[in-house]
């Protein structure tokens, strides 16, 4: 019988030394069996419908095109398989596949630059996130967006403090309030007098992590004009 704690995971990763590595990591952790590791997005979509894994990991560029074919995959898993969640890798911390990726909802989907494949502890967090439903974006991801977002004064994001900005880091992070607490060292009256901060100057709802994280997503998509993911870009 399967260990109901540990996360069964497909891996997807064009690059095979890569993808072993990955692979061997994981399941060296002692929370994870890999189902199966592929080399591009068909294989992946025929290995999610045969196994039903609770989380895919995945790199954002696969053959044949290279392009985003890991962000299309993660869209057809999810409607297809909503109970399965997908965590996209990145090379490089671009907002254009990041809004790509969460364009219809967050629920049940992550993005983390390849940074994070060296920590263990992270990768696993995220796997774990989005096999809840939840949602984790990279924080530097997080910082890239709110860096272009404030620069202009009329921008609410100029409003936060240096603190409240970290606090939505982690929350873009898929933190609830108490990892904030750990993440920062902050007491609960602190991180929810911030969190209660951020949602007032933004003009958001305050709701559930995932939610918190799509509603970040949206006002940094809407506001200042994000525009269409870029063509060509590097992963």
């Amino acid at each position: 019988m399967d260990d109901p704690g540990v996360l069964r995971v497909v891996v997807a990763e064009d690059n095979y030394l890569v993808r072993e590595g990955v692979r061997r990591l994981l399941e060296d952790s002692g929370e994870v069996d890999v189902v199966a590791s592929v080399g591009n997005g068909t294989e992946l979509l025929d290995a999610v419908r045969r196994l039903a894994p609770h989380a895919v990991l995945t790199d954002i560029r696969m053959p044949p095109g290279h392009h985003m074919e890991g962000i299309e995959a993660a869209h057809a898993i999810r409607a297809s398989s909503p109970s399965t969640g997908v965590v996209v890798l990145s090379q490089h911390a671009d907002e254009s596949y990041a809004l790509a990726l969460f364009a219809d909802g967050s629920a049940g989907l992550g993005y983390l630059l390849k940074d994070r494949i060296g920590d263990l502890e992270d990768l696993v967090h995220a796997l774990r996130e989005v096999c809840a439903g939840g949602s984790v974006i990279d924080p530097q991801i997080v910082d890239t967006l709110v860096r272009r977002r404030s620069a202009g004064s009329a921008s609410p994001l100029a409003t936060l403090s240096p603190r409240e900005l970290e606090v939505l880091r982690q929350m873009a992070a898929g933190k609830t309030n108490a990892g904030i607490e750990q993440a920062l060292f902050l007491s609960t009256s602190t991180v929810e007098k911030h969190v209660n901060a951020i949602f007032t100057k933004l003009r958001l709802p305050e709701s559930g992590v995932h939610r918190r994280v799509a509603a970040v997503l949206a006002f940094l998509q809407n506001d200042g004009g994000a525009g269409h993911p870029a063509q060509g870009l590097p992963d």
